[in-house]
């Protein structure tokens, strides 16, 4: 029966996600935002940008409210921090538009879609980064939305602030800048795919993230190249490099050339539980349902902070500073009795999916219902899984897992990909049979 259900071998590798690492653009930037809406099989989807994925309290309880009245009620959760709003009803984007310039979501609308900045989620909040990046984070988005020239950004193209800890700093971002401890004060800024970075003054970090985008912008104008990212480019990684820091020599900004750090991997993901002066939860799937939003943002609410932290791998961080241990504990648990997974030994954390099923015409699959059937295997995997209803693997994170792609047949194909390793893959007819499949392709 096993045969006919699972077959293991080895195989080439999936081939890359599409969304980041096409090297020629054969049409224009269709990234939705939230003023331009994406039709989807569910209704029109809206996907607001939340640099650093940080909101304060009442912008989340705005966001809330416009899922409850124009949408399917729940918050999406995106691999970039931000949140997209589904099922959306018909002609509804202005009414839209209106509440979320209304919140402070809007500061500009020409720059809506290129606000993708990710930020260490507990910056600030746990003593173990290097410098807090908010001021970092505040400037940049300034910057950009003073920027004429960032408005031809693509929806796509990404900012990463790294405090230090190395988290942000492994999300293949186009522009990282990383705090470097030290009493100077000084950051690394890398460039796409470089194997390099430069070493700037730690102040003048926002400014120099913002002048390498408007620089690639000018790259790709005088070229004529098709690119969204920096890593389609078609320059040589020292290349790249030395045209940065001429670009930011010209601005008065003196840069050095140093290798990258090693320790790219970084810690990921926050794990649940309580952090220095803040709350981690994962949501399931990277789906908030409106009660489990709403007890968050109560929690927020009542803290000095008043703010909610969206995080890159689909959680959530509530900063309570002031809060006492069991006043803590006690916010930790109303957050759990939602279903947010607070435990860090939950196979939430260990299991992603796409929308597949009925939210996306190109799915397979209803890939959501099958993770949860994989659920308790998946927590037992050496890898995280993501599940995917087709091979462009929307939303997929970057790093070594398991992915399960649903076949044009049925049922669906695993790789297991993990660096250094030849890949292997299986056949899985049956969800419920996923712990046999993990099992044949675990070296």
């Amino acid at each position: 029966m096993m045969v006919g259900m699972l077959a293991a071998m080895s195989t080439a590798p999936l081939p890359p996600s599409s969304q980041a690492t096409a090297v020629a653009r054969d049409r224009g930037d269709a990234c939705p935002g939230t003023l331009r809406l994406h039709e989807a099989d569910d209704g029109a989807l809206a996907r607001v940008r939340v640099p650093g994925g940080v909101l304060t309290a009442a912008q989340a309880g705005a966001l809330l409210d416009a899922a409850r009245r124009l949408g399917d009620g729940a918050l999406h959760l995106t691999s970039r921090g931000n949140v997209q709003l589904r099922g959306l009803r018909g002609g509804c984007g202005t009414e839209l538009a209106a509440a979320l310039d209304t919140a402070g979501l809007l500061p500009s609308p020409e720059h809506e879609r290129v606000r993708n900045v990710v930020a260490s989620p507990l910056s600030g909040l746990d003593g173990r980064g290097v410098r807090d990046v908010r001021p970092w984070l505040t400037a940049l988005d300034a910057a950009v939305c003073a920027s004429p020239a960032a408005r031809a950004l693509s929806g796509r193209f990404l900012f990463a602030l790294d405090d230090g800890r190395g988290d942000t700093a492994a999300l293949g971002a186009d522009v990282t800048v990383r705090a470097v401890a030290g009493a100077a004060g000084e950051a690394l800024l890398a460039v796409g795919g470089a194997d390099e970075a430069l070493r700037i003054a730690g102040d003048e970090a926002p400014r120099a993230a913002l002048l390498t985008a408007e620089a690639f912008l000018q790259w790709v104008r005088e070229s004529g190249a098709r690119v969204w990212r920096i890593a389609e480019l078609d320059l040589a990684p020292g290349e790249l490099l030395r045209r940065v820091r001429g670009t930011l020599a010209d601005h008065g900004i003196g840069s050095v050339p140093e290798p990258l750090p090693r320790d790219l991997s970084g810690p990921g993901a926050p794990v649940p539980g309580i952090s220095g002066s803040a709350l981690c939860v994962q949501a399931p799937l990277g789906l908030l349902t409106a009660g489990q939003w709403q007890e968050a943002t109560e929690i927020a609410a009542g803290t000095s902070a008043g703010e909610l932290r969206l995080t890159p791998w689909r959680g959530l961080v509530v900063p309570v500073p002031g809060l006492s241990a069991a006043e803590a504990a006690a916010a930790l648990a109303r957050l759990a009795r939602t279903g947010l997974a607070a435990d860090p030994a939950s196979p939430w954390l260990r299991t992603g999916a796409c929308i597949g099923r009925p939210g996306c015409a190109k799915s397979r699959s209803d890939v959501r219902a099958d993770a949860v059937r994989g659920l308790a295997a998946a927590g037992r995997s050496p890898l995280p899984l993501y599940w995917s209803g087709c091979e462009r693997r929307c939303g997929r994170p970057p790093g070594d897992r398991i992915d399960l792609v649903a076949a044009p047949g049925g049922g669906y194909r695993l790789t297991g990909s993990t660096a250094g390793l030849p890949p292997r893959t299986a056949v899985l007819a049956d969800p419920d049979q996923l712990a046999a499949a993990l099992a044949a392709i675990t070296p």
